[in-house]
């Protein structure tokens, strides 16, 4: 009688720790593993992606249909903005934020400048605060932001951890070195300092993987609320 209330008592003990083990499966299938930190606006509800920047935005030196935002739309299945601007600053896309990108039904936007504030020879601080002014005004219109880092090796470096302060700071989702590799390599740039199709074939999918963990939780956030 004995062995067979313990039999009983494992048992029960066994199927306890299977339903525990099963919500944390869930649970972290839901946040995407253990890797991937929640980010503000997860549960947004727009409907593009805009990618938003500088040349290396706008696809400077590719053909049409083959620049970085029309790939990555093709990665995601999702519609995707490209609204990218040669030659320009971090200044000049806050100037343009609301018309070219909280007005277009975000989803996700991600940011991409800091060239030619470098090349400008633009304070340093002032990229950071227009950076930071871009995804506060973002996420308050309740779309997820994305911090994109141009640094190739120690060229920029300094900009690269204040993007990566920046985003933890406002848990937005941090993509580094979308460049690395292709600025030292003459068959993937169109000149000295812009890809060519396949470098922005590259440049889309470093972002599409650092982009897609929130994109399916996003997805499924919807689908549990309908």
């Amino acid at each position: 009688m004995k062995d067979r209330k313990t039999k009983i008592m494992h048992k029960k003990r066994f199927w306890l720790l299977f339903f525990i083990l099963g919500f944390c499966v869930l649970g972290f299938g839901l946040t995407g593993g253990f890797n991937k930190k929640m980010i503000y606006n997860m549960d947004s509800i727009g409907k593009n992606i805009i990618c938003f920047g500088d040349s290396i935005t706008f696809s400077k030196g590719s053909d049409k249909g083959k620049d970085y935002p029309s790939v990555l739309s093709k990665l995601t299945g999702l519609p995707v903005i490209n609204a990218g601007i040669n030659e320009d600053t971090s200044g000049g896309g806050l100037k343009r934020l609301e018309s070219d990108v909280l007005s277009k039904d975000p989803l996700l936007v991600i940011i991409e400048f800091s060239g030619n504030d470098f090349l400008f020879k633009l304070p340093i601080a002032d990229t950071f605060k227009n950076v930071e002014e871009m995804i506060k005004r973002i996420q308050s219109k309740r779309a997820m932001v994305a911090v994109a880092d141009i640094s190739s090796g120690i060229i920029m470096g300094e900009y690269k951890e204040g993007f990566r302060k920046l985003a933890n700071k406002y848990n937005a989702i941090f993509i580094p070195s979308v460049l690395s590799g292709i600025v030292t390599e003459p068959s993937l740039k169109s000149d000295v300092m812009h890809p060519n199709n396949e470098g922005y074939k590259i440049v889309a999918h470093r972002v599409y993987r650092q982009i897609l963990p929130y994109l399916n939780r996003n997805a499924l956030s919807r689908n549990l609320k309908k």
